[in-house]
């Protein structure tokens, strides 16, 4: 007599457990993460207002290693999209060329950013943009993904 062979004859059905693929969207970013990106690229000018701040600065970015690294490992399918694209490489470059563009053509006419208050000011304007553009990208990709994915259920259901 095989207790194991009787109890399984009489217990309910399993539930079948969904092992597809999640949403495109469950891969979306979660807003604290555009935290980081936004002071870590405005981390120039915040170090140029309050040059004491550079450890915290340093642990910011080994915090934001290592949550893209453990946390966001299974958004990495978001990720990869977003810098195949043309689009996302080509706002990352302009904000990096706006970046250094603006203080050059402010050196250039002699209106250079010295003052701690106008550091703190390209901070912010930094940071805003650049989660801007973070939350822009994420949303195309996303679309993008969730297009592909009913093309793919489409095919699959023929």
């Amino acid at each position: 007599m095989n207790i194991l062979k009787k109890k399984t004859e009489h217990a309910a059905p399993a539930e079948t457990v969904g092992t597809g693929a999640p949403a495109p969207a469950d891969y979306r970013l979660p807003l604290w993460f555009f935290g980081f990106e936004g002071v870590l690229a405005a981390a120039f000018d915040i170090l140029k207002a309050f040059p004491a701040v550079w450890p915290v600065l340093l642990v910011l970015l080994a915090v934001n290693i290592v949550v893209s690294l453990t946390m966001m490992r299974r958004r990495i399918k978001l990720a990869k999209a977003l810098w195949r694209g043309k689009e996302t490489r080509k706002l990352a470059f302009a904000l990096v060329a706006l970046r250094v563009g603006s203080h050059f053509a402010l050196n250039a006419v002699g209106l250079a950013v010295t003052s701690t208050l106008g550091h703190v000011l390209f901070a912010l304007v930094m940071s805003a943009m650049t989660i801007g553009v973070l939350a822009y990208s994420q949303e195309t990709a996303v679309r993008a993904l969730s297009r592909s994915a009913a093309t793919v259920r489409g095919m699959s259901a023929k």
